[in-house]
C-alpha cells in the first residue's frame, strides 16, 4: 500500500500558508524508518523503504494526495513578538488518518526555502534531524505526548552552517501542525474572520466537545490550557527542557513540538540551561511551568474576540481560565510525582515530601534521572539505600528523607514490591543523555550511524531493567558533560 493523503489545512483559505513544492534532493538516501510508526498510519513498511517511499519522505516525489503548504503564523520569541514567522524549512504534505482512526498531519522538515524562510536556505543539516529523530521517539517511549519521527533521509547534498554538512530531511507527524502562535497570527492583523475560520477548525479536529459549549473559542482555551498543565507536568517528571518555548513552538494539540536546543538534566537544578541561545535563563528547568503560562495568556489575549463581543467580560473570563492554569499544573505535577514516589493514596503532605527531595537532590548534586530509579529499588530493599546516597555529595542528606518517605510507603498498605514495581514504570533507566545524542551525532555526520541507531533501539525500552548497568544509563565522566545545545537551524 503507498501512502495516500488529504489535506484539510490547505481548504482553509489562502492567507492561511503558501502552496508550494519541496525541493527535490539530487540523491535522497534513508537513515532509518519508523516501521511501527508506519504501520500505524496505514503506510506499508516495506514500500516506505524502497526508491518511491524515500523519494516520498526526501520531497522529491508527492504521494497522491498530497497538497503540499508552509503553514503561516507568528510569535513571541524570547518575549519578543515577530509578527509573521511562517514555516520557513518545512512543508506540510497532507494528513493521514490512521488505523487507529486518528487524523495526522505528515510534514517534512529542512525541505527547502518558503516564502516565510527570510534569510534561511530552508535546509537541514544531519545532525538536528536525528538529535529530532532520537528525543522524539524517546519522548514517545516514555508516553509523552509528542509529535513523532516517521523518517530521516540524507539528501544528498551540502548545507553550509560554520562548517559544510550533510543535508537531511526529516518527516515529522504530528496531530497537528497549529500553534499558540498560528492564532497570533490572524488576532494581531484584526483578522476576525480568519480567526473564526481557525477556531472552528482546531475545535473540530482536536476538541469537538467545545462546539457545544455557550462560548466555544472560551471553551477551547480551557481545553488547551488542560493539555498543556498535563505536558508541562510530564516534562517536569522526566527533568526535560524544552529549551525554546517560544509561542510559535506550543502546539494547541498539547504535543511537545520543536526539537532544538532540548535537553534532559543529568544532576538537578531548577535553573538548569543548556540552549546556547537562552543567555537570560528564560526556558530554564524550572521556569517552564510559568512560561506555558505566559504562552496561554497570548492565546487568551488572541481569543478574546471570540469569546464574547463585550471586551471587558472576554477579559474578564479568559483571566479566570488563565488563573485556573496553576491548579491544573499542580495537580498533574502532583499526580507524576505520586506516581514517582510509589504512592496512590492521597496524603496532603505528599507534595512536600516530593519537593523536599527536589530540594535535597539540588542541593545535594544529584542526578535526576538515576536518583528516582534508584529510589525505586530502595522501597523493597533497605541494603540499595547505600547506591542511592552515593549519588549525593552528602549522602546524609537523604538518610532523614528516606524514613519519612518508608513511612508514608507503609501507609501505602500494599507489598514493597508493587511499590518498587508501580515506580519502575515511572522512572526510567535511560533518558537520551547530551553526550550520548553529541556521540551519536558526531558519529552519524562523520559517516558512521550505527551508534545512532543503537541508541534510538535502546531509547524505545527506556523502563526495562536490563538497561540499569547499560553505559546509557551512566551520567557524563568528567570531560564528557554537554553544557550548550543548539537550534540547528
Amino acid at each position: 500500500m503507498t501512502a495516500t493523503f488529504d489535506n484539510s489545512y490547505a481548504r482553509l483559505p489562502k492567507r492561511f500558508f503558501a502552496r508550494l513544492h519541496p525541493d527535490r534532493p539530487s540523491a535522497p538516501q534513508l537513515v532509518r524508518l519508523n516501521r511501527v510508526l508506519a504501520e500505524t498510519l496505514g503506510i506499508d513498511a516495506g514500500w516506505l523503504g524502497n526508491s518511491d517511499g524515500v523519494a516520498m519522505l526526501s520531497g522529491k516525489a508527492m504521494p497522491a494526495g498530497a497538497d503540499p503548504i508552509a503553514m503561516a503564523y507568528a510569535g513571541h520569541q524570547f518575549g519578543g513578538f515577530s509578527p509573521q514567522l511562517g514555516d520557513g524549512r518545512a512543508h506540510l504534505l497532507g494528513e493521514m488518518v490512521g488505523r487507529d482512526g486518528v487524523r495526522r498531519d505528515v510534514q517534512l522538515k529542512g525541505s527547502g526555502r518558503t516564502p516565510f524562510s527570510r534569510q534561511g536556505d530552508g535546509r537541514a543539516a544531519l545532525g538536528p534531524v536525528l538529535r529530532e529523530y532520537i528525543v522524539a521517539e524517546a519522548m514517545a517511549a516514555l508516553g509523552i505526548p509528542t509529535t513523532r519521527a516517521l523518517a530521516a533521509v540524507r539528501t544528498g547534498e551540502t548545507v553550509m552552517r560554520e562548517a559544510p554538512l550533510p543535508g537531511a530531511v526529516l518527516t515529522r507527524v504530528a496531530r497537528s501542525h497549529v500553534r499558540v502562535g498560528t492564532f497570533q497570527y490572524f488576532a494581531v492583523r484584526k483578522d476576525w474572520d480568519a480567526l473564526r475560520v481557525l477556531i472552528a477548525y482546531v475545535i473540530e479536529r482536536h476538541y469537538p466537545d467545545a462546539a457545544k459549549a455557550k462560548r466555544p473559542a472560551l471553551a477551547l482555551l480551557d481545553a488547551v490550557i488542560d493539555a498543556q498543565a498535563d505536558l508541562i507536568a510530564s516534562w517536569m517528571a522526566i527533568g526535560f527542557i524544552h529549551g525554546v518555548m517560544n509561542t510559535d513552538n506550543m502546539s494547541v494539540a498539547g504535543e511537545t513540538i520543536d526539537y532544538g536546543p532540548c535537553a534532559f538534566m543529568d544532576a538537578h537544578h531548577n535553573e538548569t540551561v543548556y540552549s546556547s541561545i537562552d543567555q537570560g535563563g528564560r526556558y530554564a528547568y524550572g521556569n517552564q511551568p510559568g512560561i506555558a503560562q505566559w504562552n496561554l495568556v497570548r492565546l487568551a489575549e488572541s481569543l478574546l474576540s471570540a469569546i464574547d463581543p463585550n471586551r471587558e467580560t472576554a477579559i474578564s473570563l479568559a483571566q479566570a481560565a488563565i488563573d485556573r492554569f496553576p491548579d491544573r499544573y499542580h495537580a498533574a505535577w502532583l499526580r507524576a510525582f505520586r506516581k514517582k514516589l510509589g504512592l496512590t493514596k492521597l496524603d496532603a503532605a505528599d507534595r512536600t515530601l516530593a519537593e523536599n527531595l527536589l530540594g535535597l537532590m539540588q542541593a545535594g548534586q544529584a542526578d535526576f534521572t538515576l536518583t528516582f530509579r534508584r529510589l525505586a529499588a530502595c522501597a523493597d530493599d533497605p541494603s540499595r539505600d547505600a547506591a542511592l546516597r552515593a549519588l549525593f555529595k552528602d549522602g546524609a542528606q537523604i538518610a532523614e528523607w528516606l524514613s519519612g518517605w518508608r513511612s508514608r510507603l507503609a501507609q501505602e498498605g500494599r507489598a514493597p514490591g508493587a511499590c518498587r514495581a508501580q515506580m519502575n514504570t515511572a522512572n526510567p533507566a535511560i533518558i537520551p543523555r547530551n553526550h550520548l545524542v553529541e556521540e551519536a551525532l558526531s558519529a552519524a555526520v562523520s559517516g558512521n550511524e550505527t551508534p545512532f541507531h543503537q541508541l534510538v533501539d535502546a531509547l524505545q525500552h527506556p523502563f526495562d531493567a536490563i538497561f540499569e548497568t547499560h553505559r546509557y544509563a551512566q551520567p557524563p565522566k568528567p570531560g564528557e558533560e554537554v553544557r550548550a545545545t543548539f537550534c540547528g537551524t
